[in-house]
């Protein structure tokens, strides 16, 4: 009777199907390795039952994560979009204190969710990457990624050559050693001049706590680069775009891992995309009209 009981539960376990590690992890929730550790801790459960380290599963299972059902599945298609952050919002799904969130303008998703690649705090703007592969964003924000990240920045202070000298050689902060693989000046005289700093590293408000390291105040802060991917100038703060299949590539490059199928965006969501960079040329064109 047992050994029946046993069979039967063996049978009713997905003979195929994915790991159920890497599942959750191109959800966006974590590493797999981390979904390693929420399942061995009990936080993972599949069918009405507390999921195991090896447990393979398809579309057909229902899986709860801290009695949350997990997203609709994740395609293996991927897409991924570059939003332009104002300063003013958050890179949180949800805020307590009500404030609007960079999830709010994106395109909505019938299957998985956008998952942002590292964040930028509420005060800086710019190049920010969203994808649908969880597995793609864990390998981009993971420390031994080594990706360039370029900045623009305004500083308020006199600045000094010995300045930018200790800030590309290496300054101890409170979290270790931070330096800029690179600065390049901007433009601006007075005591407001512009910078272009270049990181291999997302710590938190690093930029910002490597200026003020030296006694030095930034008051702007844009990022414009991602690796190869750079902000186009047509796409304004609060407006997003799809990126192209040879900027999808290089992400996948720099992670280290084999291009998945890019799944197109749908009609509507292109015509979404064209209209809110239309509504910029048409303000532009009235404008030029009433001048002349």
């Amino acid at each position: 009777m047992t050994d029946k009981t046993e069979n039967q539960d063996l049978d009713a376990q997905p003979k195929h199907g994915e790991k159920l590690q890497k599942v959750l992890a191109r959800a966006g929730l974590g590493s797999r390795r981390e979904m390693e550790r929420w399942i061995e801790a009990g936080r993972v459960v599949v069918d009405s039952k507390p999921a195991k380290l090896g447990d393979r599963v398809d579309d057909r299972v229902r899986i709860t994560v801290d009695g949350k059902p997990l997203a609709a599945p994740v395609s293996e298609e991927t897409r991924c979009i570059l939003y332009h952050k104002p300063t003013g919002e958050v890179c949180t799904r949800n805020d307590p204190q009500g404030r609007r969130t960079v999830f709010e303008r994106l395109p909505k998703l019938k299957n998985g969710r956008w998952i942002s690649i590292g964040r930028l705090d509420f005060n800086t703007s710019g190049l920010l990457l969203f994808t649908t592969d969880g597995d793609l964003a864990n390998s981009l924000m993971h420390p031994s990624s080594n990706i360039e990240r370029e900045y623009m920045v305004r500083v308020m202070g006199e600045v000094e050559d010995e300045m930018l000298q200790r800030m590309t050689e290496g300054v101890m902060l409170d979290d270790g050693v931070a330096k800029f693989a690179d600065i390049q000046p901007g433009g601006g005289d007075g005591i407001n001049r512009w910078f272009y700093v270049v990181l291999m590293e997302g710590r938190n408000r690093e930029v910002r706590r490597l200026w003020e390291s030296q006694g030095l105040t930034v008051s702007r802060l844009k990022r414009v680069r991602y690796g190869e991917v750079f902000i186009p100038s047509k796409v304004k703060q609060g407006q997003w775009v799809e990126l192209a299949r040879k900027e999808i590539k290089s992400l996948y490059r720099m992670a280290g891992m084999a291009l998945k199928d890019v799944k197109r965006n749908t009609l509507q969501e292109r015509q979404v995309m064209e209209r809110q960079f239309g509504k910029r040329r048409g303000r532009a064109a009235s404008k030029s009209g009433k001048r002349s």
